[in-house]
Formats: C-alpha cells, sequence, structure tokens
C-alpha cells in the first residue's frame, strides 16, 4: 500500500492499494474528506493497516465510512474494527450482495443532513448489474466516483497485462474513459440513468477522483461527457 497523501489542502486525503479482481490485477482508491465540522468522512475504505489508522486518526476524528457503489464495500469491516465509532453509510444493493454486513443507513439522492453542507450526491439509476452513489465536495468542486468513469491509460501504474489487453481489444477502454464495464453491459433504463448523469453535469467541479485509473483533473467536465455521450444519446432516442 502507498502511504495516504494530501490531494487538496487540509480537506481531501487519498489512498491508493493493489487489488486482485476478476484474475486481473489494478489499483483502487480510498478518499478521505475533512467535513465542515471538522470530522472525517471516509469514501470507498481500503484496508485499513495500523499505519493507516494512525495516519487517519492524525487528521480528526472518523465520523462516517462510506460505501458508495456495488464493489467497494469489501473493506468496509476493517475501517468499521479501526474506528468502531463512526457510522456506516452503504450502496443500496450491498446489504443484497452481502447480508451480513452491519450498516447504519443506505445512501440515496440527498445528502444526510449532517454532510449537507459539504457535498450534493445522486444514486445512478438504470443499471441491472450495479449501484453507485456520486458525490460533488462543494467546496473543493471535486467530483468523487468509484466506477462511473474508469481512466486507464498509458501512464496508469501497476496493471497487468491480462487487464489491457480486455481494456484494449474488448471495451475499448484504454486511454478512452468510460464507465466500468458492469456499467457498459448492464444498462436496462438509459432515461433513468441519463437522467442521473445530467444531475452530475449540472454540478461546478472542475476535477474527478476516480477509483481506477489516472485522477482528472484537467477538462473534467468534458471528459465526463464523452465517458457518458452513449447513454446521454441513447436516451435522447428512446
Amino acid at each position: 500500500m502507498k502511504d495516504l497523501y494530501e490531494y487538496q489542502k487540509d480537506k481531501i486525503w487519498i489512498k491508493e492499494y493493489p487489488i486482485h479482481y476478476a484474475g486481473v490485477d489494478f489499483n483502487s482508491r480510498m478518499t478521505v474528506i475533512r467535513l465542515s465540522n471538522g470530522n472525517l468522512f471516509i469514501h470507498s475504505p481500503c484496508e485499513i493497516d495500523e499505519n493507516t489508522k494512525v495516519a487517519i486518526e492524525s487528521l480528526g476524528k472518523v465520523e462516517f465510512i462510506v460505501a458508495p457503489g456495488s464493489y467497494h464495500y469489501f473493506y468496509v469491516e476493517s475501517a468499521q474494527r479501526a474506528f468502531p465509532h463512526a457510522e456506516t453509510f452503504i450502496c443500496p444493493g450491498i446489504e443484497i450482495k452481502k447480508p451480513d454486513i452491519e450498516f447504519d443507513w443506505l445512501l440515496g439522492d440527498r445528502p444526510d443532513k449532517r454532510w449537507e453542507n459539504d457535498f450534493e450526491q445522486v444514486l445512478i439509476r438504470g443499471n441491472r448489474c450495479i449501484w453507485e452513489v456520486a458525490f460533488y465536495h462543494q467546496v473543493t468542486r471535486t467530483l468523487i466516483l468509484v466506477d462511473l468513469i474508469e481512466n486507464i491509460t498509458d501512464e496508469t501504474e501497476d496493471v497487468s497485462g491480462t487487464l489491457k489487453l480486455w481494456w484494449q481489444l474488448v471495451f475499448r477502454m484504454w486511454n478512452n474513459p468510460k464507465p466500468a464495464p458492469e456499467y457498459q453491459l448492464g444498462w436496462k433504463d438509459k432515461k433513468a440513468a441519463s437522467k442521473s448523469l445530467k444531475r452530475i453535469l449540472t454540478w461546478d467541479f472542475e476535477r474527478i477522483i476516480i477509483a481506477h485509473g489516472d485522477l482528472i483533473e484537467e477538462n473534467a467536465k468534458e471528459v465526463a461527457l464523452h465517458a457518458w455521450q452513449q447513454v446521454l444519446a441513447s436516451s435522447e432516442n428512446a
């Protein structure tokens, strides 16, 4: 695991870590956000080893642990052990995939009142394979996603040859930001999906933190439009 590092001064920290999933190797990200009340919001937690726990605790009190997507709950229990007094919020559907997961609340389209001054959020609807809640951190103008955009390129570190082959030849995602394959294979209601995506596009974001691939720090809204263009266009023609 790489060390937790400061991404937006005194507001956002990121930790990148390797994962092995579906036979391929690549990296993922945990994001830690300082709320306006000074407490911390852990988005898509990684495994919390002792060094990571100490690094997070040096920033403040962890108030919330958030599993924002269908494939981003694997280390929730590790975070709960590290920060037992934090409340846990999960994306709808995780409680079905993992019936024994302990949580306090389900995420939705409206922010919890305790972070409504920090975030806007929306539940991405319309897919039969995957769900996700997108967050917009207003003060830093940062959109925070997990799988709604993946941006794996020639510059991305620690990507296996098998994943590169699939991304180049099958999904056409190499050097071409797109939603995760589960999204691409699972759209069932593109009008509902488009409504969710259009809400994101009303937000004034200038950068995007994603779970997999390179961070998007230039022309962020144009990149998002390109990534979602197939769904947005299909909904207009439906």
